[in-house]
């Protein structure tokens, strides 16, 4: 049975006339005819009684009618969906990012992206990029913003790199300004942190596993006042003076009020971030559509 049988067979039942049921369904009387016939060999049964000037349904044409018109009601609808798929009218994007990220970059872009296609959702996962590099190969995310290089062994993923990014030092305005004064202003080396109480992310944390190499680098192991916290609890412990905490510059610019921001002197602390997706599957089209505007922000 064709899809294409069903609709010749509901037209030819709504106008009871083979030659108007042809022209409503832009076809040749005879290849119509030639249709139903097919239909009901294939039925084992007539759909229509032919007598001279009158076209009726049969029994078997009767049962199958509401059917007919209900496959083809179905087949509008998903043709429809699709369409609203493939136009970003509905949809959604699975995008996983670091909390840094999530407080820094995405704000901005999301609220772009909703504004333009507003009938997709969003669904945000927060982590690591250890966490979402594994959430990334196991198909729970489309894409993820991951901070390079990713760890190894890694999945067969595609990166491309989005920003390079420096890191500065946060305190509160009430301590001790750390670093010491230059020409160019004030700025903190890496061996200034050397004795300081530091506010630390939690364990897997990519700014953490970034801070603690510097320090160790610079031949020394660093100290913490607290430790285990995500980005919002770390700038609320380093406002509340209980220590000094190494983020992203473009954190400390939107945290607002409340913190003094010091650079790192040159050559300072960098980080990479990079979009990512699985590299065997093609992200969904609205998915892409967001890669696009980050790539262009």
């Amino acid at each position: 049975m064709q899809f294409q049988q069903l609709q010749y067979f509901v037209a030819v039942a709504e106008t009871r006339h083979f030659t108007r049921a042809a022209e409503l369904v832009h076809i040749a009387q005879p290849s119509l005819s030639q249709q139903i016939k097919a239909l009901e060999r294939e039925l084992g049964a007539d759909l229509f009684l032919r007598a001279r000037g009158n076209i009726t349904l049969t029994d078997a044409g009767e049962a199958l009618l509401p059917l007919a018109r209900r496959i083809l009601a179905d087949a509008d609808t998903a043709r429809h969906e699709v369409q609203e798929l493939v136009q970003l009218r509905r949809g959604r994007v699975r995008l996983g990012a670091t909390p840094s990220l999530c407080t820094g970059l995405l704000p901005d872009v999301l609220r772009a992206f909703h504004d333009r296609y507003p009938g997709v959702r969003l669904l945000i996962e927060e982590g690591g990029s250890h966490d979402l590099v594994r959430e990334l190969a196991r198909g729970a995310l489309d894409l993820a913003l991951v901070v390079l290089p990713l760890p190894t062994p890694a999945p067969a993923l595609t990166t491309v790199e989005l920003l390079r990014e420096d890191l500065v030092v946060v305190s509160s305005p009430e301590a001790p300004a750390p670093g010491s004064s230059g020409e160019g202003g004030r700025v903190v080396r890496v061996v200034d942190l050397e004795g300081e109480r530091l506010v630390m992310f939690r364990h897997g944390y990519d700014l953490r596993e970034l801070t603690v190499a510097a320090c160790r680098s610079a031949g020394f192991e660093p100290e913490f006042a607290v430790e285990g916290g995500e980005m919002d609890a770390v700038l609320g412990f380093v406002r509340a003076g209980l220590g000094i905490a190494v983020v992203p510059r473009m954190v400390a610019t939107r945290a607002g009020q409340g913190l003094r921001v010091t650079p790192l002197a040159r050559p300072g602390l960098r980080r990479t971030i990079a979009l990512a997706h699985r590299s065997d599957v093609a992200p969904p089209r609205a998915a892409r559509e967001l890669q696009r505007m980050l790539l262009e922000r």
